[in-house]
């Protein structure tokens, strides 16, 4: 692989890592550049989640650079440094705070100094009230603000947690698998949804549902025992015949 580009968001090269013996990730390489949405697709056991973990340190990697924004070396860092730098994943299931109110998950994920948040008499600013709002009207929740987060739907549930996650204010989205579990519109509106997000920051969408990736219109990246196996547009790689025997055609 070329050396890092000027507009690459993240940055892996000959990232591999090993389980007793096993490698999840064998000498993967790919480029995310800023502003782009790209989606991952591939057989359990491609090595999806182990990329994942990899980038939010979850993982440290055996050999390999991850660089984040093209200067910041993501091994040296711990999980929580990495969400600081501005990157945020969510998991395939949601995690949100069913006893508070949907604008108090929310408000709770806010970005901002949590030393004044946690005083007493700590009041939202008008700037963080509006950005709230903007979040919620994002997310499609603006309606359901004041309901308890343990009454929406799954799908619901899934885009509050985006909404959580837009909160801190992210350069790069990690989401792994949005549509599971969703009814036929939710899937439809999420994909309208993470291509909106996607025109202000970049995200990275693993997903098994073809239809939701054709919704989203993308390039996409097909992951085979550990490494890339195909790029390329949708019908391109589901005509790939590498793809087509090791992924599709199952």
């Amino acid at each position: 692989m070329a050396p890092p580009i000027e507009n690459a968001i993240l940055y892996l090269d000959g990232v591999t890592v090993s389980f007793d013996g096993f490698r999840a990730l064998n000498s993967l390489s790919m480029i995310i550049k800023k502003g782009e949405m790209r989606a991952i697709i591939g057989p359990n056991g491609a090595g999806k989640t182990t990329m994942m973990d990899v980038v939010t340190g979850k993982v440290r990697p055996d050999t390999g650079t991850i660089l984040f924004d093209n200067e910041v070396d993501l091994t040296v860092h711990d999980e929580a440094e990495i969400a600081e730098l501005g990157i945020g994943r969510k998991f395939q299931k949601p995690t949100v705070f069913d006893q508070h109110t949907v604008v108090g998950n929310i408000e709770l994920a806010l970005k901002s100094d949590r030393r004044v948040r946690s005083a007493l008499f700590w009041r939202q600013s008008a700037a963080e009230k509006a950005r709230v709002q903007e979040i919620l009207d994002t997310v499609r929740l603006a309606t359901h603000r004041d309901e308890l987060a343990g009454s929406l739907s799954h799908g619901q549930k899934q885009w509050l947690e985006i909404g959580m996650l837009l909160a801190q204010d992210p350069k790069l989205l990690l989401i792994d698998e949005p549509a599971a579990g969703m009814t036929d519109a939710e899937t439809a509106e999420t994909a309208v949804l993470l291509r909106q997000i996607a025109k202000t920051r970049s995200v990275v969408v693993v997903e098994h549902d073809m239809g939701f990736v054709r919704d989203l219109d993308v390039k996409v990246t097909v992951l085979h025992e550990g490494s890339v196996l195909a790029e390329g547009s949708l019908d391109a790689v589901s005509s790939d015949d590498s793809v087509v025997e090791s992924y599709l055609g199952r």
